[in-house]
């Protein structure tokens, strides 16, 4: 019996030893030979391809506290395992990267370590900018080595254990992340090709769009919809055409939301409102047609249709519609068709009537306008209701919009409002 019992404790210790190797190689055995040399190319000609790259991908948005320096890190980041906070990005000797050389750079970009080797947390979107060319990681390098450094410690992450632990991270990659190079697809165009790699890559569309598990973990060239737990909002899908499917739009009404914010019948608000604000306005035409004609042909995924005949309206929706005529008409129209150019048409749009009601709810609690952009500079506003009207109150208005004027989604509880509501304020505590 103890000659078994040492067996198999030889065995399992084996299994592990086994297991620790295979998590080793997978996350530090990458080959990247960390020396000094500068990148190769004009300095200059560098340094402006990487102030574009930094702009399209936002890096600025995150790596920047409210009130802070451009750059110099320390922006609270909430997620559902703690809040991160980014680094200083300046070329500070002590905070930020000033002894970084463009080697450690490209690891932290293309297999996310940092300089000392440590596994980066993957808020830091490195699932996505290891398809970036070594090229464009050097661009980025050559942009912000050029910031003026700032000395600006960042504060620890206050992440529940063992979400922040190496260990845990290593786990984590070894699930979900695999470092590599974006493989052009030869039966595309290559204008098709140069907006799957912004789309994937620079622009990391779906470090939002893509649904995660528990784990935080996702398909990371998925664009079929993901719930922001920490901020409340979902970020629709762009593949469905219940929700924000593009595929029936034209590349130039695609160009024109990325660009202004503002489309035909459409118009972002929430983090996408941000988005554009500090990065896809700043798009060259010619990447942001590119991005259209990638989103564009990504294959439709079928979702629940809507009901055939019409529910009757409950005495909810029937209180909502004489809140709505008291509120809401005024600006949005007795039969919720908007005002073209200024207030969005309520009938028909996916927006509301989508399965996921976050933003909805958002919108009309907080208030919110679209960006203002250099092709709409003077957006129109939501006026916020959060101290106009109680939780039934709302319930009852967006269950009106919801049911009314050929719309046929599911009604809201107060409940539901009262859930949004109580998140909010978790969060600004």
């Amino acid at each position: 019996m103890r000659q078994r019992l040492i067996r198999l404790g030889a065995a399992l210790l084996g299994l592990l030893l086994l297991a620790a190797g295979w998590l080793w190689h997978v996350n530090y055995n990458d080959g990247v030979v960390l020396d000094a040399a500068a990148p190769t190319g004009d300095g200059e000609q560098l340094r402006l391809r990487g102030a574009y790259l930094a702009r399209v991908g936002n890096c600025l948005g995150c790596h920047t506290a409210r009130g802070g320096i451009p750059g110099a890190g320390g922006q609270p980041i909430a997620t559902p395992f703690g809040t991160v906070y980014t680094s200083n990005l300046t070329p500070d000797a002590d905070t930020g990267i000033g002894r970084w050389h463009a080697a450690s750079f490209w690891r932290a970009l293309h297999h996310g370590r940092s300089a000392d080797g440590r596994l980066l947390v993957p808020v830091f979107p490195y699932t996505h900018t290891t398809l970036l060319t070594r090229q464009d990681a050097d661009a980025l390098y050559t942009y912000f080595s050029s910031l003026p450094p700032t000395r600006a410690s960042t504060p620890r992450h206050e992440l529940r254990w063992p979400y922040g632990s190496q260990l845990a991270l290593a786990v984590w990659r070894a699930l979900y992340f695999r470092p590599g190079s974006y493989q052009p697809n030869p039966d595309q165009s290559a204008d098709w090709n140069r907006g799957a790699y912004l789309v994937r890559g620079v622009a990391h569309c779906s470090a939002c769009h893509a649904p995660r598990d528990r784990l935080g973990g996702a398909n990371w060239q998925s664009l079929d919809g993901g719930v922001m737990t920490a901020q409340g909002w979902y970020a629709p899908s762009l593949t469905s055409p219940h929700e924000a499917g593009l595929h029936d739009w034209s590349r130039q009404d695609i160009a024109a939301l990325l660009k202004t914010g503002v489309a035909p019948g459409a118009s972002v608000s929430g983090p996408m409102a941000e988005v554009v604000l500090q990065g896809t306005q700043h798009l060259r035409t010619d990447d942001v047609l590119a991005m259209a004609s990638y989103l564009k042909t990504q294959p439709l995924t079928e979702a629940a249709p809507p009901p055939t005949s019409p529910a009757p309206p409950s005495a909810r929706s029937a209180n909502g519609e004489k809140l709505y005529e008291r509120h809401c008409a005024a600006c949005h129209g007795e039969r919720g068709q908007g005002v073209p150019g200024a207030y969005p048409a309520l009938a028909g749009n996916r927006a509301v009537t989508q399965p996921h009601t976050e933003n909805l709810v958002q919108i009309v609690l907080h208030g919110g306008f679209a960006p203002a952009t250099a092709g709409n500079p003077r957006p129109y506003g939501m006026p916020p209701f959060t101290l106009s009207l109680n939780d039934g109150e709302l319930a009852a208005v967006l269950s009106h919009l919801r049911r009314s004027w050929g719309n046929q989604a599911s009604e809201l509880s107060a409940l539901d409002v009262y859930r949004a509501r109580a998140d909010t304020d978790a969060r600004l505590r």
